[in-house]
């Protein structure tokens, strides 16, 4: 099975060696690059927070550049939106991290069941663009927070013959998507060829996903039983 695997590079990679340990053939159309801004981070740690949130691996990657200036903040707690997400805090030298369960309207109330109260704020370090869920969760939950974008992601954009030659050559079985933003970039990438991708089918990471899915594409739909890379593997 062809396999589109849509994430950025660097986690694309990782999940390419996870496809072809299951048989499947993983063809990488990675729909953003990071673009990384580790002043904006390492200005963020230096206002008073109670704690860190990150709901994702890239945001990861921002504070592992700071190095030794890092070093200080690695004993504090931090709020990670999933197990992937924790395992890369946890590689990167944080000692106190919770793990929510794959969403962020789900680490939101992970949040507020252990600290409703905080004071200074928890600070979120946040890519763009983003999912709303969990700013939106915090402040249901009256959470005093404060949001640093510390990472964008940015459009890629594909000549006619590579695209083709990823969806078409033969015509893709599967595509993995993982955010709410990736699927919008995806339709809006594969338009002019949706006709010839009239059976592939669209694994998303969560119902917020596939709630960006095109009509014409509803009955391709599977979403995982849970919010992680493996759920989302095993629909295949």
């Amino acid at each position: 099975m062809r396999v589109l695997v849509t994430r950025p590079d660097v986690s694309a990679q990782r999940t390419a060696e996870k496809l072809r340990s299951l048989g499947q053939e993983p063809v990488l159309l990675p729909l953003t690059r990071a673009v990384h801004h580790p002043g904006a981070a390492e200005l963020a740690l230096k206002q008073p927070h109670a704690a860190l949130a990150i709901t994702s691996a890239e945001a990861v990657r921002v504070l592992a550049s700071l190095g030794e200036r890092l070093a200080q903040h690695l004993g504090e707690t931090l709020y990670a939106v999933g197990e992937a997400t924790a395992r890369a805090a946890a590689e990167s030298g944080f000692r106190h991290i919770r793990t929510g369960p794959g969403t962020g309207a789900e680490l939101a109330g992970l949040v507020a069941s252990e600290a409703p109260a905080l004071a200074p704020p928890l600070l979120y370090l946040a890519g763009k663009p983003r999912s709303p869920k969990f700013e939106d969760g915090l402040r249901a939950e009256k959470i005093p927070f404060a949001t640093a974008e510390i990472y964008e992601m940015t459009p890629i954009a594909y000549d006619e013959g590579a695209l083709r030659q990823a969806l078409l050559d033969p015509p893709a079985d599967a595509a993995l998507l993982y955010s709410r933003e990736s699927a919008t970039l995806f339709f809006e990438l594969v338009a002019p060829h949706a006709s010839a991708l009239a059976l592939i089918r669209i694994l998303c990471l969560s119902d917020n996903v596939a709630e960006a899915v095109p009509q014409d594409f509803h009955r391709n739909i599977k979403i995982a039983d849970h919010p992680d890379e493996d759920g989302l593997l095993a629909l295949l």
